[in-house]
């Protein structure tokens, strides 16, 4: 029979593949209804429950299918008959980063406690140390840039639930957007929770969804950018379906900690022999 350390390692292990992999429901597996965890990104008090746990995967796997590694180097685990803890230092990062920062190292401390007789992960912190903006594998900008992907994904998210408090969320109150429609501009919060709110309605009783497939994002600091290709898919209950693409770029600051779009520019190309613009397109 093995020993509780080597139950635990098992289990440590089980779950690194997994998230290596990609592998939700393998990750999830081992962890508490009411884990707490300490992540390199914000929220900056943590993430509290295993459905907050759940939604902070798929951004990382996203960024992880770059390329990037995520391997146990050293584990070491102490265990009594109830209560455990482990730590580990695991190589995170794609090939460039680990070639720029061959040395850095995601720093793992995991606390488990047993239920039901096996044991559960209860807390989980994961950290890098600090360094210069430019090194590491999640550094500042590799961080920033998983935050500014979570958000876009709570934007669709909250599209598809035709949540409009959700879609306004990260939104300045100073934003000024440049829309498909006229006029010329939008200016406040309030202008853009308008046009949101005419796009869910256009959805009816239907069903809307919106993302940006080849979404690029670039951070400096406390500013970034992002664009890429908007889809966006209306399914009225009554009525044929509409499908459309279209070019959008957004513009963030981080203030008091928190990413904010404060600038949007969404375009449709246009014909030059008609001077009507393209709505049809699709890559």
């Amino acid at each position: 029979m093995p020993t509780n350390e080597e139950e635990i390692r098992t289990l440590i292990e089980r779950w690194a593949g997994a998230v290596h992999r990609g592998d939700l429901a393998t990750v999830l597996a081992d962890h508490d209804e009411d884990i707490v965890m300490f992540d390199v990104p914000p929220p900056y008090e943590g993430v509290r429950g295993l459905d907050g746990y759940r939604q902070t995967w798929p951004p990382f796997f996203r960024w992880q299918a770059q390329g990037a590694s995520f391997e146990i180097e050293e584990l070491d685990v102490t265990a009594g008959d109830e209560v455990a803890f482990a730590y580990a230092l695991l190589r995170c990062g794609t090939p460039a980063d680990l070639a720029a920062a061959p040395d850095n190292r995601l720093r793992l401390t995991l606390g488990l406690r047993r239920r039901a007789g096996r044991w559960v992960v209860s807390h989980e912190h994961h950290s890098f140390p600090s360094v210069d903006s430019t090194a590491g594998p999640a550094g500042p900008r590799a961080a920033a840039e998983r935050e500014l992907r979570r958000l876009h994904q709570r934007w669709f998210d909250g599209t598809a639930a035709k949540d409009l408090d959700a879609l306004m969320a990260a939104i300045a109150d100073d934003v000024v957007s440049y829309e498909h429609e006229q006029p010329l501009r939008y200016v406040g919060v309030q202008a853009v929770r308008e046009v949101c709110a005419a796009g869910l309605d256009a959805a009816g009783d239907g069903a809307v969804r919106w993302d940006v497939p080849d979404l690029a994002i670039l951070v400096d600091g406390d500013l970034a950018v992002a664009w890429g290709l908007n889809r966006v898919e209306l399914r009225p209950a009554a009525g044929p379906a509409v499908d459309s693409w279209s070019r959008g770029t957004r513009v963030f600051a981080r203030r008091d900690g928190a990413w904010l779009m404060v600038h949007q520019h969404l375009s449709y190309p246009y014909d030059p022999a008609s001077g009507v613009a393209r709505t049809d397109l699709a890559p």
